[in-house]
């Protein structure tokens, strides 16, 4: 019999959502609990066992696939970056300029602490394989005009200086002090024209005088043609005079001439000690006894001078009280030609002194 009325047919698609949405979240609820049983088990494994092995074979079967992910996003990455930096705005390119200068300042200071604490730890180096009583100065300033070659430290009298006491670098002898001042001192340097220090050739032991000059020149002088000096030499303090400790590196012979009918060689010498890259010193306040010049010495510089080739011996009690006759008022005369006033060398070599 035919239904009256316009009645539809009850549709089925409400049921099939409501059985699809109950499928779904029983199998959820089926997958975290297969999750959670699958770590329990996997955690409890000592490093080996079923899971071990299979996060091991994904691990090796992914790992081409995550590297070729990695090399395809490097370039996005850094586009992506070069379009960071264009649309960054001025303030941050200001504040990263500023923090750029700030890293390059302290890098610098950094540098200079660096160098500063080398150039002291090589100081303490000399005084120690020197065994120098010494007072450790800054070189605060230097010449101001051309008749002088001279430097000013930041120590004087209240820290144990005087004139006359000699000045050394981790380098070599540098000069002696001119001036002296309660806070502050001048070295008058070996260069200086005013400057005269006893020395010796290191091989030959040939006697001689370091001498200064106004265009700055070093020259050794005193050196008989019939003694040995060759180019390449190094010249040391020779002790003598009782200024400078015996030994101590002067330079380096750089020319050795001689004119015709003279008594001397005309010997040029490279200071080991730069001045114009003076910053720390050391000032040598007193000297031990086996740092002087020993009779015999004073005796050998005598003999060399008079053109003989006298020794000291045990045999020759007469010649070493000579000596040290000849050592006492070298000593008295250093006391007046500390304060570099003049400079002068007498024609035998017990009668040079050091002056400033």
């Amino acid at each position: 019999m035919p239904r009256m009325g316009g009645s539809k047919p009850r549709s089925t698609s409400g049921f099939r959502r409501a059985e699809t949405n109950s499928g779904a979240g029983l199998t959820t609820v089926l997958l975290v609990v297969v999750s959670l049983f699958m770590f329990t088990l996997s955690s409890q494994e000592a490093g080996s066992g079923f899971f071990t092995g299979v996060r091991s074979v994904f691990g090796v079967v992914t790992t081409p696939v995550r590297y070729v992910g990695a090399v395809t996003s490097l370039p996005f990455n850094g586009m992506a970056n070069v379009f960071h930096n264009l649309t960054a705005d001025e303030r941050t390119l200001s504040d990263l300029e500023a923090e750029n200068a700030s890293l390059k300042s302290k890098n610098a200071e950094l540098e200079e602490a660096q160098q500063t604490a080398s150039r002291l730890e090589q100081l303490l180096n000399v005084q120690s394989s020197y065994n120098l009583t010494s007072v450790a100065a800054s070189v605060i300033g230097s010449s101001a005009d051309s008749w002088s070659d001279t430097v000013t430290i930041d120590k004087g009298s209240t820290a144990g200086l005087a004139v006359g006491m000699c000045v050394v670098d981790a380098n070599g002898a540098v000069g002696q002090i001119s001036e002296c001042s309660p806070t502050s001192s001048t070295v008058r340097l070996l260069s200086d024209e005013n400057s005269s220090i006893s020395a010796m050739v290191q091989s030959s032991r040939a006697q001689g005088m370091i001498e200064g000059s106004p265009d700055g020149t070093v020259r050794l002088s005193l050196i008989r043609l019939d003694q040995t000096v060759n180019v390449g030499d190094t010249v040391v303090t020779s002790g003598l005079g009782g200024v400078f400790p015996k030994g101590l590196p002067v330079g380096e012979v750089t020319s050795v001439s001689k004119a015709a009918g003279a008594l001397y060689y005309t010997i040029e010498v490279k200071l080991f000690a730069n001045p114009e890259n003076l910053e720390e010193v050391l000032v040598i306040t007193s000297l031990s006894s086996d740092q002087q010049a020993t009779a015999g010495d004073i005796a050998d510089a005598d003999a060399q001078e008079s053109g003989t080739s006298t020794k000291q011996g045990s045999s020759t009690a007469g010649s070493t009280s000579s000596s040290a006759t000849t050592a006492t008022s070298k000593g008295a005369s250093d006391g007046s030609a500390a304060d570099g006033s003049t400079k002068g060398t007498s024609t035998t070599a017990s009668g040079t002194s050091d002056q400033g």
